[in-house]
């Protein structure tokens, strides 16, 4: 079975066919960085790593890029609230942001290029813009035109003539107030930088057109974002791209957000949950879990309780990882995942029916287990690993294993502590089973279960883990 991919432009899912046999090319529209990300945000970039791991896993050799805006309306705005350059705004947020893909066990992009780093990418797509009649200049600003673009609007499906432009201040001299700024002109006190027309700095859509260009080329295969970025956004860059004479993206995939009381997680709203607070409270791989768990163009509707629910869930499978590893020793990931796993993946990233896959895998494990089949141990797990390895949710793999993560170090080494204390205890309830003090024992394990403790006499001794009920 082929990859099948949800594709915004012509809103049904698609065969993919990538552009060039065996690769496929992907551009994710990354962090605007006015300040430190939320879950939200590293949503996205969850979703679209294991797009690249899978299209990895099934033979394709993957392009990633996913750029960072470090200029435009927020940033300067932070400058002024915070009386703080906007470089350095911009260089702390981006670090913050690298911080939460890493926690998160996100694989680094092919590369990761910044808006301001490409001025003389924009200035000569202008240029050529203008050269052909789809952009003029205007007050030291350069305004697409968008009426030249008969297309425009198709990706969001609205009417030119019902049209409302997001327009900002200083944008004088359009020709038609629905013409959508690709330069602005300087103002005192902004940075600014020197073009044909005058000083000034970029706008949003054009950094993008401008990056893709030069790093993916005039056609790619898949363009990726939120939903909230369908309009302005990537209409913009179509418009821009397209009339420049790039054939610009063959697949438009769009994730959808992570809300919390039905409003959309973010800045503005003031209702963000910051990934540097919840890596402190969640451990990195459950909070992975939890965003990566539902389809992509699902709402998340975050709440506490639904995070300790994918907790639970998530120990299911890491309990069972640790009670085979106790039994058989630590077993290789299994050279192909199963193909009810596989076929849940091709079909548009189906992330839910593959952990149900898991899941059963689990439980057959579990029973495996119970009855001491050894051979149906290793096989449930090396096959557990291999789609938990796809997924990035292997709790055996180095990134999870390792103490040198920051914050997840921190936790793993936390839970170390709890271990020995706990065994402490464990010991004296064993000494009290060996002298027949029964009542004792029975006493020491129901205070654990009062602390959150579950305790499981195995073979090879007690084992806690915390109560999923």
């Amino acid at each position: 079975m082929s990859i099948r991919l949800y594709d915004t432009s012509t809103r049904q899912v698609r065969d993919f066919v990538p552009l060039v046999p065996g690769c496929v090319s992907i551009y994710l529209c990354g962090a605007t960085v006015q300040s430190a990300p939320h879950i939200g945000h590293i949503r996205s970039g969850l979703n679209f790593d294991i797009m690249q791991r899978w299209f990895a896993y099934r033979g394709y050799q993957v392009t990633f890029a996913r750029n960072v805006t470090d200029i435009d309306d927020k940033i300067i705005a932070k400058e002024r609230e915070l009386g703080v350059p906007w470089w350095q705004i911009a260089y702390e947020n981006e670090r913050a942001f690298n911080d939460g893909y890493t926690a998160l066990g996100c694989l680094a992009p092919t590369v990761e290029p910044r808006a301001t780093g490409h001025i003389p990418e924009m200035v000569s797509m202008m240029q050529g813009l203008i050269e052909k009649g789809h952009a003029y200049a205007a007050d030291g600003n350069v305004y697409f035109d968008v009426k030249s673009y008969p297309e425009y609007l198709a990706l969001s499906n609205q009417k030119l003539a019902d049209l409302r432009q997001p327009s900002g201040d200083g944008e004088t001299g359009k020709r038609d107030q629905r013409d959508f700024a690709m330069w602005k002109a300087a103002k005192p006190g902004e940075p600014s930088w020197e073009t044909p027309w005058g000083r000034g700095r970029p706008g949003w859509h054009l950094e993008c057109s401008a990056m893709v260009h030069k790093y993916l080329g005039p056609a790619f295969d898949i363009h990726g974002g939120g939903l909230d970025l369908i309009f302005p956004h990537h209409e913009n860059e179509i418009a821009q791209s397209k009339a420049y004479g790039d054939d610009f993206a063959a697949f438009w995939v769009h994730n959808a957000w992570v809300t919390m009381a039905g409003e959309k997680m973010s800045k503005s709203l003031g209702n963000s949950v910051l990934v540097s607070e919840m890596v402190r409270n969640w451990r990195p791989i459950v909070l992975r879990y939890y965003l990566a768990g539902p389809h992509y163009r699902s709402m998340i509707e975050y709440s506490e309780e639904s995070l300790r629910e994918a907790e639970v869930g998530f120990g299911r499978i890491e309990g069972f990882i640790q009670r085979a590893v106790e039994r058989c020793g630590t077993v290789d990931a299994a050279p192909e995942v199963p193909p009810a796993f596989a076929e849940a993946m091709d079909d548009d990233f189906g992330v839910p029916q593959a952990l149900a896959v898991v899941h059963t895998a689990v439980r057959q494990g579990n029973s495996a287990l119970n009855a001491d089949d050894k051979e149906s141990v290793v096989a449930r797990l090396a096959e557990v690993r291999a789609m938990l390895g796809v997924l990035g949710l292997d709790p055996l793999d180095p990134h999870w294993a390792g103490t040198d993560r920051g914050e997840a170090g921190t936790l793993e080494s936390m839970h170390g502590v709890v271990d020995s204390l706990v065994r402490l205890v464990l010991d004296q309830r064993q000494a009290a089973r060996e002298r027949k003090d029964f009542a004792t024992a029975d006493a020491i394990r129901d205070q654990l279960g009062l602390a959150g403790l579950a305790i499981e006499d195995t073979p090879s001794g007690p084992r806690w883990t915390i109560n999923s009920q």
